[in-house]
């Protein structure tokens, strides 16, 4: 039955990201975190997330900005050997204060912002800080946008280019917390954690529906307008941002 109820969340999360891009990932890797162990909760999302973006990014490869993603990995690599180095796994309360930050970026006027991905040191910059906030809160998206809020390139890039960034991002937070598993260390989690690698069966079905559910969430999203696109991604991040404060702070 729990399997059946992530199946479900999984697919539904994936409409939602086919719709607004982001709130779906926040969602999923909530309810993944109340239910399972933060590792297995951490897998799971990375590789339904990997598989997401991965695709989207392969059947747009051709308008990947190559030289934007190239320097991303750099940063993205400084910003996994620092969280090696620290050796810290955020223990589930954590998890839900680093998720809750996020929607407080989409009330930010995009005006304040002056950043472009495709400038060189911008670049390395965001492959850091957002491979660090994907690792250990396992979602990064709001922060991701803002790279991208003064560029020129096209939708299709944009889309394609952050798609490959974040399939990138994604299979190395698996490698982070699915490594310990692997070396038989002892995870830094709270009393009683298991920390149980999930199923591959059930990673594969997992990664086939999110695939699903994208398609279904972008037959919604050509019919929506961009006034009501504008605002229901602020009202439904921002009620998931007080959903998991609340959660963090242990009143529900």
């Amino acid at each position: 039955m729990l399997a059946v109820l992530i199946l479900i969340t999984t697919f539904a999360c994936a409409v939602l990201s086919g719709i607004f891009g982001m709130a779906g990932g926040m969602i999923l890797m909530g309810v993944l975190v109340a239910l399972i162990s933060v590792p297995s909760a951490m897998i799971t999302h990375g590789v339904i997330m990997m598989t997401a973006n991965g695709w989207r990014a392969y059947l747009l490869s051709d308008y990947i900005h190559w030289s934007v993603f190239g320097r991303y990995l750099i940063g993205a690599a400084g910003g996994i050997l620092l969280l090696f180095a620290i050796a810290w796994r955020p223990d589930k309360p954590a998890i839900y204060f680093i998720l809750a930050s996020l929607p407080v970026i989409v009330w930010i006027p995009k005006s304040w912002f002056h950043l472009d991905i495709r400038a060189p040191g911008q670049a390395i910059g965001a492959g850091f800080i957002i491979q660090a906030m994907n690792t250990l809160g396992g979602v990064a998206g709001p922060l991701l946008d803002i790279f991208f809020v003064n560029t020129d390139m096209t939708r299709q890039a944009i889309v394609a280019t952050k798609s490959a960034t974040q399939a990138i991002s994604h299979s190395i937070k698996i490698c982070f917390w699915a490594g310990p598993l692997f070396w038989g260390m002892q995870m830094q989690t709270e009393p009683g954690f298991s920390a149980d690698l999930p199923p591959v069966w059930f990673l594969g079905l997992a990664a086939a529906l999110a695939m699903m559910g994208t398609w279904c969430g972008k037959q919604i999203l050509v019919r929506m307008s961009d006034a009501n696109f504008q605002k229901w991604v602020r009202g439904l991040i921002t009620l998931i941002g007080l959903v998991y404060l609340a959660r963090a702070m242990g009143w529900v």
